[in-house]
C-alpha cells in the first residue's frame, strides 16, 4: 500500500521502495541490475541534454536572434515572384525553338 504524503508529492517511503526493488531483481536478475541502471543514466543524460538544446533555441527566438534570417527569407521569395511574373509561356518556348 502507498500512501501518499502531501508534502513529499507522492514519492514512496522505504518499504515500498525495497519492494519495487525485489521485484526488479526477480524480473531483469542481479546481473542485469547495473546494466539497466547504466542505460536508465545515459538516457536520462541524453533528455536532459536536448532539453537544453531547446531551451536555448526557444531563448534565441525570444531574444530576437532569429527574426534577422526570417527578414532575408522574405527577400528570396519576393525575388522569385518578381522573376516568375516577368516571364511568359511565348517567351519560354520562343527561347527552345
Amino acid at each position: 500500500m502507498i500512501v501518499l504524503i502531501p508534502g513529499m508529492g507522492g514519492m514512496a517511503g522505504g518499504p515500498e521502495l525495497l519492494v519495487i526493488l525485489l521485484i526488479a531483481v526477480l524480473l531483469f536478475g542481479a546481473n542485469k541490475i547495473p546494466k539497466l541502471a547504466r542505460s536508465t543514466g545515459e538516457a536520462m543524460g541524453e533528455f536532459k541534454k536536448g532539453r537544453e538544446e531547446v531551451e536555448q533555441e526557444l531563448e534565441e527566438i525570444k531574444d530576437g536572434a532569429v527574426s534577422s534570417s526570417s527578414e532575408s527569407g522574405r527577400g528570396e521569395s519576393e525575388t522569385v515572384e518578381s522573376t516568375e511574373s516577368s516571364s511568359s509561356d511565348d517567351e519560354f518556348e520562343s527561347d527552345f525553338e
